[in-house]
């Protein structure tokens, strides 16, 4: 798929018939996320036949991470369901500030290990789950001046329903932040993309390095997608990444227990679906370098990776990347999202594709609270571009 099929939709891609349509077999609530503790095998259902695929949102990760993580007693999840089958899941927040303002919103819950926010809703189900989404904030806003939503792909069927929506309601809309993040969309082989993405001088270094490591000992990549010795794996990768930089920053996933719960759980969660690959590279058994990566057809995330420093003149991490080129062979995976940050050092050198990844606001609620919220955005986006993290 080029870069370019990644670019953001305009509204009028849902035409307004479509998008003003209702479907009065739909029903959304808003309830406490331990109610869909029950709905797990109705929940997977509903993720093989997403019209995004979105990971972070499927119940082997949400769940461990509303489990373990601090302060998600708040959390509610608007449940949507079509013709009484599960079809539509978001986790919700009252929030009392808006990132460093004293302003209440309703928000989408996201934590720092996730990397998208795009509600997990059935094809076919996109414009009706956004109609009803937008009529429950309308009447049951509480104090919220809006609702936003985090880690939004823009351009992706749900936003480009969400535009048609909102053009056909005549609701104020701002992407108030927006960023390009490393994306792997090629029909190229492994080794043409290599080729096209690096400089022949770079590729020949990476060679010299491959070299050279194998004269530690015994290379060899690893590559596995069952759930067999999972609990090992993970207890590698955490004491790898504790090891290095992250861990002397506590930033290590090892140095909270909570999160370390969250990776264990979420990655046996995963392999037991075949929703999971490992990739590792080993020197003499021994891992140098470990990729976790979630397989959620046509796309696939780069969860997280890690490497041992002890080796960073091998570029072991750089190594791994390039086998991990691989993902361009399988016909299920169109693309991969590297759920790095933007303008990552190395994957922004490596992948050359990119995808939008935004955060709207919306307006929601009366004439009142509108008027309030388009004042307040104008303001907003006035003090910080949308393209600047704030």
């Amino acid at each position: 798929m080029p870069s370019e099929a990644m670019d953001e939709i305009a509204p009028s891609v849902v035409d307004a018939e479509t998008a003003c349509a209702h479907l009065p077999s739909s029903k959304l609530t808003c309830v406490p996320w331990r109610e869909l503790e029950d709905d797990v095998g109705a929940w997977d259902g509903l993720a093989l036949r997403a019209a995004e695929p979105n990971p972070f949102f499927e119940s082997w990760y949400l769940l461990p991470s509303l489990r373990n993580l601090p302060g998600t007693e708040r959390v509610m999840v608007l449940r949507f369901e079509q013709d009484g089958q599960l079809s539509g899941i978001l986790p919700i927040v009252r929030a009392g500030r808006y990132y460093r303002w004293p302003v209440p919103q309703l928000s989408s819950w996201l934590h720092a290990n996730s990397f998208c926010g795009v509600p997990l809703v059935a094809r076919g189900c996109e414009v009706p789950f956004w109609q009803a989404a937008l009529r429950w904030a309308d009447a049951a806003p509480g104090a919220a001046l809006f609702l936003h939503l985090r880690g939004m792909v823009l351009g992706g069927p749900m936003h480009a329903a969400l535009a048609g929506v909102i053009a056909c309601e005549g609701r104020k809309v701002e992407v108030v932040h927006r960023e390009a993040r490393a994306m792997l969309a090629s029909s190229l082989s492994p080794e043409a993309y290599l080729e096209a993405s690096l400089s022949g001088k770079k590729r020949k270094e990476l060679r010299r390095q491959a070299s050279r490591l194998t004269e530690q000992g015994q290379l060899a990549f690893e590559r596995r997608n069952d759930i067999a010795e999972i609990d090992e794996w993970c207890r590698q990768f955490l004491a790898l990444e504790a090891a290095g930089w992250k861990g002397k920053a506590g930033s290590a996933l090892a140095c909270d227990q909570a999160n370390a719960r969250l990776f264990r759980e979420s990655l046996e969660g995963a392999a037991a679906r075949g929703r999971l690959e490992r990739l590792t590279l080993r020197l003499d058994g021994r891992p140098l370098a470990m990729l976790a990566t979630f397989l959620t057809p046509p796309g696939a995330f780069s969860y997280k990776t890690t490497f041992d420093e002890n080796f960073a003149r091998f570029s072991p991490g750089v190594l791994l990347q390039r086998e991990n080129l691989a993902m361009l062979e399988r016909p299920e995976i169109a693309w991969s999202d590297s759920c790095a940050s933007a303008d990552h050092p190395m994957i922004d050198h490596f992948w050359r594709e990119r995808r939008g990844i935004g955060r709207l606001s919306i307006a929601i609620g009366g004439r009142l609270r509108r008027t309030a919220f388009s004042q307040f955005v104008r303001a907003e986006t006035a003090r910080s571009p949308a393209t600047v993290e704030r």
